[in-house]
């Protein structure tokens, strides 16, 4: 397979057991592959560089049909090879959801960061997209769940305030 970027595969962005396990593609098109480029670029390189050890992603690429399968938003920043879920638990090399998400938060210029479920000190993983075609929102959340279903409100940095 192909790189992305230095330190990321195209392997890593397309893996999904769901799609093996339905027999779908989950292969992005040239146009998505370079938006993944400018996400690896503007994103998880300097996540990558800034923690120094390998950065796991649980979920990239989501073809519009593994989108569907999984319930996924239909505005996807997933299916348009806008973004990345990172999930570190289970790590051994000390790097948690937590640290992740404050360094996009403090650090770097992104469309949307949402803390993933979890609890108020470490969310179960984190969303990170980069907008190839409009300016980034900086657009931070937090997903709980209500009643069974996701629910997302603005997140607010308690340090900062």
């Amino acid at each position: 397979m192909s790189k992305i970027s230095e330190h990321l595969e195209l392997a890593e962005v397309i893996r999904s057991e769901q799609a093996k396990r339905m027999g779908v593609s989950n292969m992005p098109t040239p146009e998505h592959i370079e938006n993944f480029k400018k996400l690896a670029e503007n994103v998880f390189e300097k996540i990558r560089n800034n923690f120094r050890v390998p950065i796991h992603i649980s979920s990239g690429y989501r073809s519009i049909e593994l989108n569907k399968a999984i319930k996924g938003s239909s505005s996807s920043q997933h299916c348009k090879g806008e973004a990345i879920d990172i999930d570190m638990d289970g790590s051994s090399n000390g790097v948690t959801n937590k640290m992740i998400f404050d360094y996009i938060y403090k650090s770097l210029d992104f469309d949307q960061l949402i803390w993933e479920y979890g609890n108020d000190s470490n969310p179960d993983w984190v969303h990170v997209s980069y907008s190839s075609s409009k300016p980034q929102r900086k657009q931070a959340l937090k997903c709980t769940r209500v009643n069974g279903q996701p629910h997302y409100e603005p997140y607010h940095n308690k340090a900062s305030l």
